[in-house]
């Protein structure tokens, strides 16, 4: 705890250092490029305002949904337009894995020239001293080949680990390639990195990074032990205070308190809620504090009881600090604001990582994995009140809490992106 303290005490006399140039490296530009999904903002957001704030130029290529938000961190918003599906429109990612790559080479391709005028061209943002990247954004690869600049990149969610071709690339691949959409997508693939001068298989081109800052605890990286140190570092949550997002207080007759939330793409499930509604709705001493995002009307959830609150947005992470449970999509961000918070889980996945995020909460022995078509009143209340109740899951998150303080979050992000600059 001493160690811990002093380590702070330091960072925290570095930070007023830097902020006031007396240690600062030289003023650089850091160019970072993501998509327009709150998942692969949000993470990494607090890191740019760290890099501003050390007094670095930061050029943000972004459409043009998230400029606003980018602009809030002193960065400078790189507008483009994009080809993705957004975040209103989850449904149009496919079920399919050939329906969910698909999209990230199709923007690469679009994305690429824009990129290149926007930061090369007369009226451009110029050529900076070192790229940083959510790991969607393939046009940032190959722009550090082309301008001969290292990159970096920001994971804001698990990352592959030794053996992980093997165990799952090579027998995925190989159902694609059995297909003719598959290898029209690597043949694709391949044809575009050539015509911009490089000759690399596309799964390592974009799945082994360089190197990597990845933003979720090692806690809930499967095969924690496999991953290679030297290309990947995990810093934990960057979450930031949170208090521009409001706050919220715990009513003062609630013995316990619930959050229900599927975070912000996958909330199109009245049936889901009305499970909830059906299972703590005469809970007593529990209050519910239920999110139910933009695409459900209070109307279809039926009769709401008094112990409910019902919002269509809520400060999650303030909930959460006074929650005792949290029934949860298992995205990456809201994973690690219930290990952080110390609130037991029950993981609900919709998409994507968020059932090997599920996988993952369950075999810490802090959640529960409850698939979607098993998750009916009874199955939720049985869990939340199981998860709840029981002092070893408490005991568990403590401990995954206190690793979770060791690992640096935002201020050590932002120091080993600027051990990447080069030298002066």
């Amino acid at each position: 705890m001493v160690q811990g303290l002093i380590e702070n005490n330091l960072n925290e006399t570095s930070r007023l250092a830097y902020r006031h140039g007396m240690t600062s490296p030289k003023r650089a530009h850091i160019a970072m490029f993501s998509i327009a999904a709150a998942g692969h903002v949000n993470p990494s957001i607090e890191v740019i305002r760290e890099l501003v704030a050390r007094g670095h130029r930061v050029t943000y290529a972004i459409p043009a949904s998230f400029a606003g938000k980018v602009a809030e961190t002193g960065a400078e918003p790189v507008v483009y337009t994009s080809t993705l599906p957004t975040d209103d429109d989850p449904e149009a990612w496919g079920t399919e894995v050939i329906d969910n790559i698909e999209p990230f080479l199709r923007d690469a391709i679009a994305a690429l020239p824009q990129l290149i005028e926007a930061h090369e061209g007369p009226d451009g943002v110029g050529v900076p001293d070192l790229i940083v990247h959510d790991i969607t954004s393939y046009p940032a690869i190959v722009l550090s080949r082309r301008w001969g600049i290292p990159d970096i990149s920001l994971s804001p969610n698990l990352v592959a680990w030794q053996g992980y071709e093997q165990e799952v690339g090579e027998p995925m691949v190989a159902g694609l390639m059995a297909t003719e959409r598959g290898r029209a997508y690597y043949a694709r693939f391949h044809a575009w990195l050539e015509e911009n001068g490089i000759d690399e298989h596309p799964d390592p081109f974009v799945g082994r990074p360089r190197r990597s800052i990845v933003l979720i605890p090692r806690a809930m990286q499967p095969n924690g032990d496999r991953v290679d140190d030297s290309r990947y570092t995990f810093v934990g949550a960057c979450q930031g205070d949170r208090r521009d997002q409001g706050d919220w207080q715990r009513p003062a007759d609630a013995e316990k308190v619930l959050l229900v939330s599927l975070g912000s793409a996958f909330t199109k499930q009245p049936g889901f809620y009305r499970e909830c509604i059906a299972a703590f709705g005469d809970l007593p001493g529990w209050h519910v504090v239920l999110q139910i995002g933009q695409y459900v009307e209070v109307s279809e959830l039926g009769p709401v009881p008094a112990n409910f609150e019902v919002a269509r947005w809520i400060p999650q992470l303030a909930v959460l600090r006074q929650a005792d449970a949290f029934i949860t999509h298992a995205g990456a961000g809201g994973s690690q604001e219930g290990l952080a918070t110390a609130t037991p889980m029950v993981a609900v996945p919709q998409a994507v990582d968020q059932f090997s995020n599920a996988d993952m909460l369950q075999s810490l022995g802090v959640a529960r994995h409850v698939p979607m078509a098993d998750a009916t009143a009874a199955t939720l209340r049985e869990a939340v009140l199981a998860l709840a109740g029981d002092p070893e899951v408490a005991r568990r998150l403590a401990d995954i809490g206190a690793g979770m303080a060791t690992e640096g979050g935002t201020r050590r992000a932002a120091d080993l992106i600027e051990a990447e600059l080069p030298a002066r």
